[in-house]
């Protein structure tokens, strides 16, 4: 089994698919920095193609003389022209990151945290904050019950808010794929636009930065950290946010600007975070993050118990054998 990879994936990534690869009899060529006919010629004698969101499309498939198998790691819906796949008899597979799935998961978790008013509601239930209260227990039945006995007025729910996206690769697809089950809304921002038909695919929009941070209820960090990301989400970013806005961090600590979020919070500029990574990890005992009002915390544990990657090569490769033995994955 020979397959040509297209996706243009850091080193790591590649080696550990190149070991995993070659324990399974499977010879992995990397075509992401190929394009055209050169892209073309690689594809002429391979038994599968693989992508993450690089479009396979219908000339790259008539290329590919002796195609087995197209398979697609994550979601992404633009990834393969499935009727050049089918025109050709050959199947597609579409194989969810966990990872990606595992990171979406705690985007939505933190969302909900904070919307919901999990852990307070769960610490004045616990501290039995209702004798502040001027509340007395009832014994409840279908009719009677104590409703929002701690009075909490600010219980939100996510339906019909507008998500706001910074970065969208295979984890805030898989975030945007959760979110439409709450009927949000979904704008996005990255530096190279994804094209209308991708975006309609999708079901998001885009937007420049700052307009996007003014239109959403929810702003969800998903960008790689790197120079030009740096602290993206600055004081003038913040400044930026509706008052009722919260913002998620589930990416890298470096996209934030810890102080300025700090201050922001404190001064009531934005209504909440929620953070799963920091600059500094742990986050460090005397962080001034630790005593700042309405934020919740996760200890970087948005990509579950790790894995992800290892578990992806896996899988993909377990596709390719079954498509060299015949077998549809």
């Amino acid at each position: 089994m020979q397959a040509l990879h297209i996706e243009p994936l850091p080193e790591w990534i590649r080696d550990l698919f190149e070991r995993t690869a070659q324990q399974a009899g499977v010879e992995i060529i990397w075509g992401g920095e190929l394009s055209g006919p050169a892209l073309a010629h690689a594809a002429e004698r391979v038994d599968a193609l693989v992508t993450v969101m690089r479009p396979i499309d219908g000339d790259l498939i008539r290329a590919a003389r002796a195609l087995r198998l197209v398979q697609v790691q994550g979601r992404a819906p633009w990834a393969v022209d499935v009727e050049a796949a089918a025109a050709a008899g050959v199947p597609v597979s579409m194989l969810p990151h966990r990872g990606a799935i595992a990171v979406a998961e705690q985007t939505i978790a933190l969302m909900l945290g904070l919307y919901r008013k999990l852990v307070p509601g769960h610490l004045g239930t616990r501290n039995a904050d209702y004798r502040d209260l001027g509340v007395e227990p009832v014994r409840t039945t279908e009719r009677k019950i104590a409703f929002n006995w701690l009075r909490y007025p600010d219980v939100h729910q996510l339906h019909g808010r507008v998500l706001g996206l910074v970065g969208l690769g295979g984890i805030g697809l898989e975030v945007v794929r959760r979110a439409r089950a709450f009927d949000m809304e979904v704008l996005y921002f990255k530096r190279s636009p994804l094209p209308r038909e991708h975006e309609r695919m999708a079901g998001v929009r885009y937007l420049p930065l700052h307009e996007l941070l003014a239109a959403s209820d929810v702003v969800s960090l998903h960008a790689p950290h790197t120079e030009h990301t740096e602290h993206i989400i600055d004081s003038a970013a913040l400044r930026a946010m509706k008052s009722d806005a919260i913002l998620i961090n589930t990416a890298r600590g470096g996209l934030v600007d810890e102080a300025a979020l700090l201050d922001a919070l404190k001064a009531g500029r934005i209504a909440g975070a929620g953070l799963d990574v920091f600059l500094d990890e742990p986050l460090p005992e005397d962080s001034p993050l630790r005593d700042a009002p309405n934020v919740l915390f996760s200890p970087h544990v948005g990509g579950g118990t790790g894995g992800g990657q290892v578990g992806m090569a896996r899988d993909v490769v377990a596709n390719l054998v079954a498509a060299a033995e015949g077998r549809i994955p």
